[in-house]
């Protein structure tokens, strides 16, 4: 049987971090999709399109590894998809309570849907998409956090 493990997330943008957990379920899962989620309720800076092709560059060095936006409930997508599990990253401890509860809710809504934590590396459990965000919309370097196409991409949105 293979695995296939969903990933989901604004990824606006996608961090060194997200890049991490990709590349490290991609040798647990037989595919890995990382899963982009329109976010209306975030009102992120990069449209959906613009973060598509973000993750795709990041990730392209991954051949079990697909990309693809989407606009509905998460257990639907799963279900739909023919997931095995969805991957969650935990930063910190206060991530967890959050997770527990998400990874509960979405069992209530399918009673298959399997939910994998894994932990991003000690060197980048810090960075977020929020600060990273932020930072750059001062005009702070953020090429520690990113990869050169979300700088890119950070100085065109911004006019630097």
């Amino acid at each position: 049987m293979r695995t296939r493990v969903i990933y989901p997330g604004t990824f606006d943008p996608i961090t060194n971090g997200h890049k991490d957990l990709v590349e490290r379920a991609s040798r647990l899962f037989d595919e890995v999709v990382v899963a982009i989620a329109v976010g209306h309720h975030k009102k992120p800076l990069f449209d959906l399109n613009e973060r598509v092709q973000l993750v795709e560059l990041a990730v392209a060095h991954l051949p079990n590894v697909s990309v693809c936006g989407f606009s509905q409930l998460l257990a639907k997508f799963v279900q739909e998809q023919k997931a095995t599990a969805v991957l969650r990253g935990l930063r910190a401890v206060s991530d967890f309570e959050y997770e527990f509860q998400l990874a509960n809710m979405n069992r209530q809504l399918l009673a298959d849907f399997e939910t994998v934590f894994l932990t991003p590396s000690e060197n980048l459990s810090y960075i977020s998409s929020t600060l990273v965000r932020e930072i750059a919309r001062l005009g702070g370097d953020v090429s520690k956090f990113v990869s050169p196409e979300v700088v890119q991409a950070f100085n065109k949105k911004f006019g630097f």
